[in-house]
């Protein structure tokens, strides 16, 4: 699995941060289906943040985008849930996927970009941020930097790094 952060959903040509036109920000997941399923991931999504209320902004909305018909109708059922499970409607956006523009460098896996020894050495090991950014061992290490994934999901022993880094990767939560 990779991540990858930057916006869609719009028609502005070229979007930045600066000049987002009517782009969203999103998160581009890479997956390998026999590993988890899309469901799976939808479950994540609706449980990593709250879906209810109005958005108070385009830049920054609850919104799924689907490349096929399979993919709208499992978000479909997946927002029903997530509806059913919280008692009130969510104002997830269901849309096409249209192009997705990265986002400017500085944005991504901006939580590991402040654990210096970890950043360091990944950057050593990915000189090209492509590459870098097509790292399992990358977008777990930023998950958890951020909070997201808890230690024992985080296999400290296969992440390549020395045992400084590890440690400081290790204290950070």
């Amino acid at each position: 699995m990779w991540t990858r952060v930057g916006y869609t959903g719009g028609r502005t040509a070229d979007p930045t941060y600066r000049a987002l036109g009517d782009h969203s920000e999103a998160v581009q997941i890479g997956y390998d289906p026999s590993v988890i399923s899309y469901e799976r991931l939808l479950t994540e999504f609706f449980a990593a943040h709250d879906p209810r209320g109005e958005p108070w902004s385009r830049q920054y909305r609850s919104a799924i985008f689907v490349v096929d018909a399979a993919e709208r109708r499992a978000a479909e059922l997946s927002l029903r849930a997530a509806e059913k499970r919280l008692g009130e409607p969510v104002s997830t956006a269901i849309e096409q996927a249209g192009t997705f523009t990265r986002a400017e460098d500085y944005h991504q896996k901006y939580e590991l970009r402040h654990v210096g020894p970890v950043w360091a050495e990944l950057t050593a090991a990915y000189p090209d941020l492509d590459d870098l950014l097509r790292s399992t061992a990358a977008a777990r290490m930023n998950a958890y930097a951020g909070g997201y994934l808890p230690q024992d999901q985080l296999p400290v022993d296969q992440l390549g790094l020395s045992p400084r880094a590890r440690d400081v990767l290790i204290q950070l939560r």
